[in-house]
């Protein structure tokens, strides 16, 4: 799992997870799939799962319209890039990219051709999208502690206007919807200047009702608006997702500005913190609760079968054997409102358990009626048992919310990040920026010595060194976010006492110019960039 679990830790949640996943495959084949096999549920609903549907690790799929910041996100999360990323403000990600863990065998980016003939990945059953779709889908993978345990799905740009308008070649919203049902998390990008909904957005947000326990929505880029623009934007995006989405609860919007450049407007900083900790706090949650998940998600396919089953045998029950089919057929469909309403009355059947009336109707047209099976209820007797006994077993193991809460301090430590040797204020590589000084006799933090020093001394230093809360103090100037600048921090206070001297303060100061001039913040300590007052430490 993260980093957060100890060694023991880490062998029982693998322990447990394997548990359930072996038991869920075993009961699916044995119980539940005969039943979704003979009454053609894979026809209508879900394709057949298969061992790595249940082995996948949880997926994170983002999803939004163009220029929201999902790849930038991504980025974000992972504090690098991944093969085959672009980032621009225009339309680029024209693909959909699952960014991997990367094993000893695999390439650094898979083609979808050969992803979706891969036994090991739970991508066969998007072959049925086609070339088209096959040709936009590939697989970046890449070392990163953060994709040990969870997968991410970035998704093409969403259009508006004019660009809307070009067909993609493929079923864009099956594909999302059929991510939709594996995943985990589904993380609804907005931009704070970008808040219409488009004709292809709202098609998409349909596709993913039904999972609105998954979904999770970011309002992205909100330093770039001051805190009155901003409670504006508010409630302009929550007006907006209430005419799409169709749900009584208030949806949980998290505002913040998701990368690691300086923040335009920082008067909502402390805003944007906590609401990255929330967020990160229910990423982090999603490799322990898994097993629960999957199970939940197989409860929900295993009621939908049932359903379906009684729908099938009621319209074979119908249905005539030798004259006017044709004619019967369109009759049923037509009528297929009153057919769920009898079920319900009939079965004790939840209304939300059905499937949508419409889709329904429009798949039954292509059906052949004729090959529709009669009720079998010791098929369905089987299921209930799965569901009353089977199920409860495997519910019994897994840990309770109580055993499995994340330190606060593994959340502050910015985007997955792991506890420093000492505390940071903020509490939560690579470039020629950091290269710039290698080779020189004299260290390059001197050049601007004297600006840094200046600096320095109006911070009141106690014994020749300045406290966290006063270097923080003088660091959070630079407007950049306090995930960069807590890894500056760490950087900085060579020798781990908590405070700053003057030499790792004028470091600091040193490393804060790299990041604003563009560069890459390095991930250790250049030996170059190291005090000469420290280089024992």
């Amino acid at each position: 799992m993260f980093s957060w679990l100890t060694k023991d830790e880490h062998k029982k949640s693998s322990k447990v997870y394997s548990s359930v996943v072996e038991g869920l495959k075993q009961i699916y084949k044995t119980k539940l799939l005969p039943l979704e096999q003979h009454y053609l549920f894979h026809d209508f609903h879900s394709p057949q799962l298969d061992d790595p549907d249940f082995d996948a690790k949880p997926m994170i799929l983002l999803v939004g319209q163009y220029s929201t910041g999902k790849t930038t996100f991504i980025r974000y999360l992972l504090e690098k890039d991944f093969p085959g990323i672009r980032i621009g403000p225009e339309p680029t990600t024209d693909r959909f990219i699952v960014v991997m863990h990367k094993d000893e065998t695999q390439r650094d980016i898979i083609p979808g051709n050969a992803l979706v003939v891969d036994p090991k990945l739970p991508f066969r059953p998007l072959s049925r999208f086609g070339n088209a779709f096959l040709n936009r889908f590939q697989c970046s993978c890449m070392e990163s502690p953060v994709l040990k345990d969870i997968s991410i799905v970035d998704t093409p740009g969403i259009l508006s206007g004019e660009k809307q308008r070009v067909d993609r070649g493929y079923d864009f919203t099956g594909v999302l919807e059929w991510f939709a049902e594996r995943v985990d998390r589904i993380i609804l990008l907005f931009d704070a200047h970008k808040l219409d909904i488009s004709d292809e957005f709202r098609r998409s947000l349909e596709a993913l009702r039904g999972h609105d326990d998954k979904i999770r929505i970011v309002l992205n880029k909100a330093d770039m608006v001051d805190h009155q623009q901003l409670m504006r934007v508010y409630g302009a995006l929550m007006w907006s997702l209430g005419k799409v989405l169709n749900t009584p609860e208030v949806a949980r919007v998290y505002i913040g500005s998701f990368w690691d450049q300086p923040l335009r407007y920082d008067v909502n900083r402390r805003l944007f913190e906590d609401e990255k900790i929330d967020l990160f706090r229910d990423l982090l949650s999603l490799p322990k609760n898994a097993a629960l998940r999957k199970l939940n998600d197989l409860i929900k396919r295993a009621r939908l079968a049932k359903v379906h089953a009684y729908i099938i045998a009621a319209l074979r029950k119908d249905f005539p054997a030798v004259f006017g089919k044709d004619a019967k057929k369109k009759e049923l469909i037509k009528g297929l409102g009153t057919i769920y309403e009898q079920i319900q009355r009939e079965h004790q059947i939840s209304p939300g358990d059905f499937p949508e009336l419409k889709r329904m109707q429009e798949q039954l047209v292509h059906a052949d009626f004729s090959k529709f099976h009669p009720l079998k209820p010791k098929m369905l007797e089987t299921v209930d048992k799965m569901l009353a006994e089977d199920i409860a077993k495997l519910m019994a193991i897994i840990p309770t919310e109580e055993e499995v809460k994340i330190p606060e301090e593994k959340i502050k430590g910015g985007a997955f990040d792991t506890i420093a040797d000492t505390v940071s204020p903020f509490g939560h590589g690579r470039g020629e920026g950091a290269d710039a000084g290698a080779g020189e006799p004299e260290w390059i933090v001197n050049k601007e010595r004297d600006k840094y020093d200046a600096i320095f001394y109006t911070l009141e230093p106690i014994d020749g060194k300045v406290t966290g809360a006063a270097a923080k103090s003088a660091m959070l100037k630079s407007k950049l976010p306090n995930s960069s600048l807590s890894k500056i921090w760490k950087l900085s206070d060579v020798d781990k006492d908590g405070m700053l001297d003057a030499d790792e303060f004028a470091l600091a100061m040193h490393l804060i110019q790299i990041k604003l001039d563009g560069h890459d913040i390095p991930v250790e300590l250049p030996s170059h960039l190291v005090p000469p007052s420290k280089r024992d430490f």
